[in-house]
């Protein structure tokens, strides 16, 4: 039997998942294709297995450690960094990731979530009038992009701390010259080599 609050998380998730996949009809053939399929997160720092697979309108969240398509074993600092693709390679070379498994139904997954747009004006007017829903609406949206782009500034401040006060990291033109000063030194020494084999025969 599962613990009482994970499965009481697990069930307000499904619950959360049915709602806003109706308030998406555009999401079922997606959902579709899902169906049969069975993702699962191993979270080390927790000591949890969360299981994800689909029904025809919802997504279905259980705890398990039987065999799944694909199992992903990571940590939450690590699964929150998994919302940008490029970290993909870094995080597993970094072994702070690990894929067993079909990772095609990880990326069908992922395209679903990232796909889901639930019509949040068509639910709202429901409850306050179509003209209140269309403002909110709007309005929820101008704070979706300021805050992405608020976002995206804090991380460029954050790779500038780094590489130019902090010093943690080269710039790209610092690490293009080390490159260089490398590659010439790794023709000097062959050539100090070639001198010194030339004059040891002689």
């Amino acid at each position: 039997m599962l613990p009482l609050l994970p499965q009481l998380l697990c069930a307000i998730a499904e619950k959360l998942s049915r709602k806003l996949i109706a308030m998406d009809p555009a999401c079922q053939p997606a959902l579709q294709r899902l169906q049969g399929k069975q993702l699962s997160f191993c979270l080390r720092d927790l000591n949890l297995t969360l299981v994800i697979s689909a029904s025809n309108d919802s997504l279905l969240i259980n705890m398990h450690n039987e065999a799944t398509d694909c199992k992903i074993t990571t940590d939450l600092a690590t699964l929150r960094q998994l919302r940008d693709p490029s970290q993909l390679t870094k995080l597993i070379k970094s072994d702070a990731l690990d894929i067993d498994g079909d990772l095609q139904v990880a990326q069908q997954f992922s395209y679903f979530l990232q796909q889901l747009n639930p019509d949040w004006q068509h639910a709202l007017s429901g409850y306050i009038g179509d003209a209140a829903a269309h403002k909110i609406s709007r309005t929820l949206s101008q704070l979706q992009a300021y805050l992405q782009e608020k976002a995206k500034l804090l991380s460029q401040l954050q790779l500038e701390l780094v590489q130019d006060e902090l010093r943690l990291s080269p710039t790209r033109l610092e690490a293009d010259q080390f490159t260089q000063d490398l590659s010439e030194l790794q023709a000097r020494l062959e050539m100090l080599r070639r001198q010194l084999k030339q004059y040891q025969e002689l």
